[in-house]
C-alpha cells in the first residue's frame, strides 16, 4: 500500500504560503523549477526566504525557463542571486536555432514544468506561476510526501543536467534505468483497485519519451464510464482528438471545461475550431465563467485514475514541451480532483450543439483560418 501523503490546493495565495512555509523549514536543499518566475511581490518573498536559507548553508537551486522568466534572463538580478549563494540556471536561450534539434534549439521545447522539492522529502507540483498577476487565478497544486518525491527530485536533476549541458555518468544512467523500470511496472497495473501508488509522470519532446501524452491516450481509450478534463488551453493533437470523440461515441460521459476567455485569444479561437466535431460526437464542452482565469490542468477517468500537473491539452504541451504531472489511482485523491471538477462545472456554461452550429458564418471565419496552423499551438 502507498505511504504517500498529499494535499490539494486551488487557491493561489494559499499555495504560495504553503510553498514558502516548506522552504522556511528546509535544512538540506531547495530545488525550485518554474516556467514563469517574476520579480514582483510574490517572487521577492521566495527570493528572500531562499537567500536566507542559502546563507544558512542550505543548497538552493533555481531552474527557470528563459522564455517564461524572460524578465530575469540576462539581467543583473540573476547575477545578484548567484552572488547570494543561489545556484541559477536558465533552460535554453531566447534565440532559436532551428537546425540544432539535438540540443532542442527552437521556438518550442521549453521547460514548462513547475516543481518544488524540499530536502528530497516534500514536493509540490501543478499549474502555479510565481507571478502576482495570477493571484486570483483558478489553479491546482498538489503537495506530496513519500516515494514519489524521489521521482520528482530525479526529474529535477535530469532537467538541471540537461540545462547545464552535463553528461550523465554511467552509474547515474544505470540508477535511472532502474527507477524507470519501477515506473513501468506501476503503469502496467495502474487500473488495479488495490494499487494506491502515486507516480510523477514526465513528458518530453523526445521520441518515445512523451510518457504523459501516451498515458492520456491509454486511459481515455480504455475509459468505460467517464472522462473529465480541465484545461486552460484545448488544442489536442489529431490523435488525441479522435480518441476523445471515440470515447463519447461509445457512451462514455466526456466533459471538458475550458475558460470562456483565457489569456491567449488565438488559442481560444483554436479551441473553438474543435467544438463542432466534439459536440457532434457527444462530448460535452463547458466554458468557465467563474470571474477569473481557469488555469488548472487535471483529468479524471472512470473515477479511478486522476492526473494533475503542468500539462495542457494542447499540441505544444503534448508534443513540444517538457512537462510533468502527478498521476494516481488513490481513491481519495481521485475523489478530491473530481470534487473540484464539479465545483468548476457549477460555475461554467455548457456549449449547446445546435446553437453553436447555427452561428453566423462571420463568427466561424477566424476558426476556419486558425485550422491552417492550429497544430503549432
Amino acid at each position: 500500500m502507498s505511504t504517500t501523503r498529499w494535499k490539494l490546493y486551488t487557491g493561489n495565495e494559499e499555495i504560495w504560503e504553503a510553498m514558502l512555509a516548506a522552504c522556511e523549514k528546509a535544512t538540506k536543499s531547495i530545488d525550485l523549477e518554474q516556467f514563469i518566475f517574476v520579480d514582483d511581490a510574490v517572487g521577492k518573498r521566495f527570493i528572500d526566504v531562499c537567500t536566507q536559507k542559502a546563507a544558512d548553508g542550505v543548497r538552493v537551486r533555481f531552474l527557470w525557463d528563459a522564455a517564461g522568466s524572460f524578465s530575469f534572463f540576462g539581467s543583473t538580478l540573476a547575477d545578484d542571486l548567484k552572488k547570494k549563494g543561489i545556484k541559477l540556471i536558465f533552460f535554453k536561450t531566447l534565440v532559436p536555432g532551428f537546425f540544432n534539434v539535438h540540443n532542442y534549439r527552437s521556438w518550442y521545447f521549453r521547460n514548462h514544468r513547475r516543481s518544488l522539492v524540499i530536502d528530497g522529502e516534500v514536493g509540490f507540483t501543478g499549474s502555479i506561476c510565481m507571478w502576482q498577476k495570477t493571484a486570483n487565478w483558478r489553479d491546482m497544486q498538489v503537495e506530496v510526501e513519500g516515494h514519489v518525491v524521489a521521482e520528482m527530485a530525479d526529474a529535477f536533476q535530469r532537467m538541471w543536467d540537461r540545462a547545464s549541458g552535463k553528461k550523465l555518468l554511467r552509474q547515474e544512467k544505470k540508477n535511472r534505468r532502474k527507477l524507470n523500470k519501477k515506473k513501468r511496472e506501476y503503469i502496467k497495473k495502474y487500473s488495479s483497485r488495490d494499487t494506491t501508488e502515486f507516480i510523477y509522470e514526465t513528458n518530453s519532446p523526445i521520441p518515445k519519451k512523451r510518457f504523459m501524452y501516451y498515458r492520456l491516450i491509454e486511459v481515455i481509450r480504455a475509459a468505460e464510464k467517464s472522462v473529465y478534463i480541465t484545461t486552460p488551453y484545448f488544442v489536442p493533437t489529431r490523435k488525441l482528438s479522435r480518441i476523445i470523440r471515440l470515447a463519447a461515441h461509445r457512451g462514455v460521459d466526456v466533459r471538458i471545461i475550458i475558460p470562456k476567455a483565457s489569456d491567449k485569444l488565438i488559442v481560444d479561437i483554436a479551441a473553438q475550431s474543435f467544438f463542432q466535431d466534439m459536440l457532434d460526437a457527444g462530448v460535452k464542452i463547458y466554458r468557465y465563467t467563474g470571474g477569473t482565469m481557469l488555469h488548472s490542468k487535471a483529468t479524471v477517468v472512470d473515477g479511478k485514475w486522476a492526473s494533475v500537473g503542468s500539462l495542457n491539452i494542447d499540441t505544444v504541451s503534448l508534443l513540444y514541451n517538457f512537462e510533468a504531472n502527478i498521476t494516481s489511482v488513490n481513491t481519495h485523491f481521485v475523489e478530491n480532483i473530481t470534487t473540484y471538477f464539479f465545483e468548476d462545472l457549477a460555475q461554467s456554461e455548457e456549449v449547446d450543439r445546435l446553437t453553436w452550429q447555427r452561428r453566423p458564418f462571420i463568427l466561424k471565419t477566424p476558426e476556419i483560418v486558425v485550422k491552417l496552423f492550429r497544430k503549432f499551438l
